[in-house]
């Protein structure tokens, strides 16, 4: 009787040998490698004294070959890239006598001051609508200080920029004697960059401060010939106009007109600011 044959099935999956990922082997091999071609790289470097320049600068030196194709691409930029701001246009400062101008042509015309030209909507050919400051105003504060309007309660700038008028006269420094001149003219000059860019069309008229009638020991009229020396290389440097309604009102003494003067109230007088209406008409560019 013949014996039953046990085959016995061998397991070769489970005998076959596993492979197993070594992630450090693998990591030590790549930075190996790394550090291999980068000495490579460092020697081809050193023994190559050209070698950073024909490796980064080879494109370059093909386009400078040809000078005529280097101006005509530089001249192709630089007309896509359009300038942000328009060159001043030369103004002969201050402005000369002209002919006088109608009453007509205050009619969309502002004034900005402080409390020096204030009572001017009392007085002169302004409309009284027309005229925006405060005695709070000054020269330093032109651009932060807020003024009742029909806009609100906003500064200078907000007020032109909505009214859009013809033409803004501008008289600032009532605070000269008590605040830094560099601050004065810095924010003064922050004011008509702000107006001229936001309204380019719009004629900006910086006026001369006027003279005083006597010597104080915080203003005297040197101080104030310095200042409006200082406004009319503003209004050159800005491409704006600049009036010289100092000598307007002037005496020759090179003081303020006692006509121009109200002791009573200490400001200018009502014969004074229909004085510097008549210089603004009479000096229009």
């Amino acid at each position: 009787m013949e014996k039953k044959r046990t085959v016995q099935r061998r397991n070769k999956k489970k005998n076959r040998p596993k492979i197993r990922f070594d992630f450090w082997l693998m990591f030590t091999i790549f930075l190996l490698s790394f550090i291999a071609c980068f000495v490579l790289y460092m020697l081809a470097a050193n023994f190559n004294d050209n070698f950073f320049q024909d490796e980064f600068n080879q494109n370059v030196t093909e386009i400078s070959s040809n000078p005529s194709d280097v101006e005509s691409t530089n001249s192709t930029v630089e007309n896509e890239i359009p300038t942000s701001e328009t060159a001043p246009t030369p103004v002969a400062n201050p402005i000369p006598e002209s002919d006088a101008k109608d009453d007509s042509y205050f009619d969309n015309v502002c004034l900005l001051t402080d409390g020096t030209l204030i009572e001017m909507s009392e007085y002169g050919k302004f409309d009284p609508a027309n005229i925006f400051g405060s005695a709070e105003m000054t020269a330093v504060g032109c651009n932060s200080t807020k003024i009742s309007s029909s806009f609100g309660n906003v500064s200078m700038y907000d007020i032109v920029k909505n009214k859009k008028p013809d033409t803004v006269y501008i008289m600032l420094g009532k605070d000269l004697g008590a605040s830094p001149i560099e601050d004065m003219l810095a924010s003064y000059t922050t004011l008509v960059t702000n107006l001229r860019a936001s309204l380019p069309e719009m004629k900006i008229y910086v006026m001369q401060l006027p003279p005083v009638i006597y010597d104080t020991e915080t203003l005297s009229n040197a101080m104030i010939d310095d200042y409006n020396n200082r406004l009319l290389a503003m209004s050159n440097a800005a491409g704006i106009y600049c009036i010289n309604t100092n000598e307007a009102l002037r005496s020759e003494q090179n003081v303020l007109k006692e006509e121009y003067w109200s002791y009573e109230k200490l400001a200018i007088s009502e014969a004074g600011y229909n004085k510097i209406c008549s210089y603004i008409a009479s000096h229009t560019a």
